[in-house]
């Protein structure tokens, strides 16, 4: 595993599923991390796992817990994989307010995050890796806004990454698309959903997607994007078979 030996790191979204995997992941490659998440008990859940992990609870959403959290840890790492679990019906089934929630939630936190490393700015070499997902690319009938929101996140990624190099701030800024996965909550909500809605069992609609994304092989990709040489790719694939692969690659 690569080394992050002396390099402090945020997790924003780590109480749970992949970015547990990834705050712990990251704490094992010898980083400093700050966890943060809304539930506090999650994150004291973390922290008997790790106790070396830093923890605070609030409001991802919130632009000034970004600025406070970045000149509170200094971070080289900022790790944003927060999210709202999207309501899972048919759009004429939905409202305004349920189809919208994850551009309110996902695409607004991850806009704070940019702005405020960008802004402060980190160090240089510093890395800002977004979560965002397979669905960017795929599509999402069953979940409102959801797609949209995360193929939103992958372009800030992109918009961040240049103005970074026009800035010569020596920041990269790189989107985490995976593929959806049975083995978080949320993943598990939506493969029911869409088994359901295809006719077939949730096994046979998983397996549609090979093996799953766990929350060891998000944190193993966010250690090498953390830690690893870069190409100029801003954007991977996350799959549970082949782990990452530049989107561009895809053609």
């Amino acid at each position: 595993m690569p080394t992050l030996d002396g390099t402090h790191a945020i997790v924003v979204g780590a109480s749970r599923g992949l970015g547990r995997g990834v705050a712990l992941s990251l704490s094992a490659a010898g980083a400093s991390v700050l966890a943060i998440a809304r539930s506090q008990a999650g994150l004291d859940e973390l922290r008997a796992a790790d106790p070396t992990i830093e923890v605070l609870a609030g409001d991802a959403t919130d632009p000034d817990l970004a600025a406070d959290a970045l000149a509170r840890h200094d971070p080289e790492v900022v790790a944003v994989v927060a999210g709202a679990s999207p309501p899972l019906d048919p759009i004429h089934h939905q409202t305004w307010d349920t189809f919208s929630l994850n551009w309110q939630v996902d695409a607004r936190l991850s806009f704070n995050w940019l702005q405020a490393s960008l802004r402060r700015p980190l160090h240089p070499g510093s890395r800002v890796l977004l979560m965002s997902s397979g669905a960017a690319v795929a599509g999402s009938p069953l979940s409102g806004g959801y797609a949209g929101a995360k193929a939103t996140i992958r372009f800030m990624a992109a918009y961040a990454d240049e103005e970074a190099r026009r800035d010569g701030l020596g920041i990269r800024v790189m989107s985490v698309l995976p593929k959806l996965t049975p083995a978080t909550e949320l993943g598990q909500a939506a493969v029911r959903a869409y088994a359901q809605r295809a006719g077939i069992s949730e096994a046979q609609y998983a397996a549609r997607f090979g093996a799953p994304v766990t929350p060891e092989i998000a944190g193993a990709a966010f250690v090498e994007l953390a830690a690893g040489d870069l190409s100029d790719d801003v954007a991977y694939l996350l799959t549970g078979d082949a782990g990452l692969a530049p989107l561009s690659a895809r053609g």
